[in-house]
């Protein structure tokens, strides 16, 4: 995986080696601290390597993850702790004071800046590197609780397990037409379903690089340079929102070294596809799928794009067979 903050340096990269070590090491810390099988755990955390390094210890250990968003206000805090029955909590340190007024026992971890009242992550790059299972993870444990965004109603917590996600976005990664060796991009913030998809598995069942650009404002022109100028991102998945910032710069002027592009939250208008290909020579291909599946239907490599038209279903095991049902609160 591939972490830029800052464009003017080469960011921290890593290889699945140093993942598999570094997370061996957080995971065998966390335990330590009590995090056992079954046990669900609140992430909370940016586009950090500990967020990467604590996902793959949990799946190790067979503990459960609840990502979360740092744009959580005190309130969504609360909500999800109770109502995702979280006992422990891995925190970003500038948000740890979100957690300052809940009354529910938790054993909490902080990641940056040490605070008082919460345990350093940091002391887990002493742990021993080798890790070994205190039983069998199964196919059918149940690995993820993501909540919904909300958009009707309140949100709803959603269960993945060690099957669903993990191999369910086979149908991800071929929507996507990732390759080994592949740079993918995917513009996306963590504690969404998104993020799960395009920055933790497809690319990695492809064998490809994880690539994250931290922006504390999103701004065209830098990202474009990020894309070309700097770090030659061979696959990029974004939002509407920001493809039709895209097209407002002279993407003429960019020579991408971009193989595929995608769009995924909405159908993207006719009309910013073709200035992009006007451009770039690359057709934006829609996706769509839900936190409560993978990705579901699409336009794959090889099918022409119709206007208005989000594709066809994507093969793989996507849909009902995917997930457990909606919990519904």
């Amino acid at each position: 995986m591939w972490i830029v903050d800052d464009p003017a340096t080469e960011g921290l990269r890593l290889s699945y080696a140093q993942m598999s070590e570094r997370s061996s090491r957080r995971v065998n810390f966390l335990r330590s601290k009590g995090v056992g099988c079954g046990d669900r755990l609140l992430l909370m955390l940016p586009n950090r390597a500990e967020l990467w390094d604590v996902m793959l210890g949990a799946m190790k250990l067979g503990a459960i993850v609840l990502p979360a968003t740092t744009q959580l206000s005190a309130d969504d805090v609360r909500d999800r702790v109770q109502i995702g029955g979280a006992r422990f909590v891995v925190v970003e340190s500038g948000e740890c004071a979100k957690f300052d007024a809940l009354e529910t026992p938790l054993t909490r971890f902080s990641a940056g800046e040490p605070r008082e009242g919460w345990t350093d992550l940091t002391a887990a790059y002493d742990a021993s590197p080798q890790f070994t299972p205190d039983g069998v993870t199964h196919a059918t444990d149940p690995l993820l609780l993501y909540f919904t965004s909300g958009t009707t109603s309140k949100p709803k917590l959603v269960e993945h397990t060690h099957q669903s996600y993990p191999l369910g976005h086979l149908s991800t990664m071929y929507w996507i037409d990732l390759q080994p060796g592949d740079i993918h991009w995917n513009i996306s913030s963590p504690g969404w379903a998104k993020h799960a998809w395009n920055c933790f598995f497809a690319p990695w069942n492809a064998q490809a690089c994880v690539f994250v650009y931290n922006f504390a404002r999103f701004v065209p022109k830098d990202t474009l340079d990020v894309l070309v100028v700097r770090f030659n991102v061979t696959t990029l998945c974004a939002p509407p929102t920001v493809w039709r910032l895209l097209v407002q710069e002279s993407l003429a002027d960019y020579p991408v070294r971009l193989r595929e592009i995608v769009g995924a939250g909405e159908p993207l208008n006719p009309e910013i596809i073709e200035r992009v290909k006007h451009a770039w020579g690359i057709t934006i291909r829609d996706g769509f799928g839900q936190t409560e599946t993978t990705c579901q239907i699409g336009n794959p490599l090889g099918q022409a794009v119709v206007a208005g038209s989000m594709g066809r279903p994507l093969p793989g095991p996507t849909g009902s067979n995917c997930s457990t049902p909606t919990i519904s609160l």
